[in-house]
């Protein structure tokens, strides 16, 4: 079977991204593994629910200017989620921003946050 087991993230910091993630989305550290020279091998996600995020640490320039915008300003991430209320309210603790006021369509409630980085993401609670 061919599957998607997890996407790279961009970041700053390695625990300054853990702990905005496994914070603010309730993910969970997967993995977090040193590999020599200040590299490590980071992953968050949900426990057997889908792809994780791997924390690249940016060290380029050029990877450095792509720290929250890999995707040009559009959405690139999408979380769903059981508490709705419960996740946003997480969320903007943690340091997320609210672009926007939740509404509901018909995939479910939604709300699109910037995250710690200013990546842009999806927050969804499926309808019932």
């Amino acid at each position: 079977m061919t599957h998607v087991p997890m996407v790279t993230v961009l970041v700053r910091d390695y625990d300054e991204a853990i702990a905005f993630y496994t914070r603010a989305f309730g993910l969970s550290l997967l993995e977090d593994t040193a590999q020599g020279g200040g590299k490590r091998w980071v992953v968050v996600g949900a426990p057997g629910r889908g792809a994780g995020l791997r924390l690249a640490l940016a060290r380029t320039p050029e990877q450095l200017a792509r720290v929250g915008d890999q995707l040009g300003g559009g959405v690139g991430f999408f979380l769903h989620v059981e508490d709705f209320d419960a996740t946003l309210a997480a969320a903007l603790a943690a340091g997320a921003e609210a672009m926007e006021a939740p509404r509901d369509e018909p995939h479910g409630r939604v709300v699109i946050l910037r995250d710690l980085y200013g990546n842009l993401w999806d927050v969804i609670a499926p309808p019932a």
